[in-house]
């Protein structure tokens, strides 16, 4: 198993480690806090820079999703 490494500030907290895939390896970036992770390929990461800040900071508007807005009956329907 790759090494984990942990970045974190006063908002956050990330775990990040290499996992070996059954389609390649992919970058595993865990929330601990929130139990939430992801694994993005080579391109999904490239594709992070090329983004500017806005794109994030727009993103951070709701933070947890498009689905905190929704009320609970509608949490169930496919998002579009």
């Amino acid at each position: 198993m790759e090494e984990e490494k942990t970045l974190s500030n006063e908002f956050a907290t990330v775990t990040m480690r290499m996992v070996d895939t059954r389609n390649g390896r992919r970058l595993e970036i865990r929330s601990p806090k929130l139990g939430r992770s992801i694994r993005l390929d080579p391109l999904e990461l490239e594709s992070l820079t090329w983004q500017d800040h806005s794109v994030f900071s727009e993103m951070l508007e709701t933070p947890f999703g498009p689905e905190d807005e929704l009320n609970p009956d509608e949490l169930d329907r496919p998002h579009r």
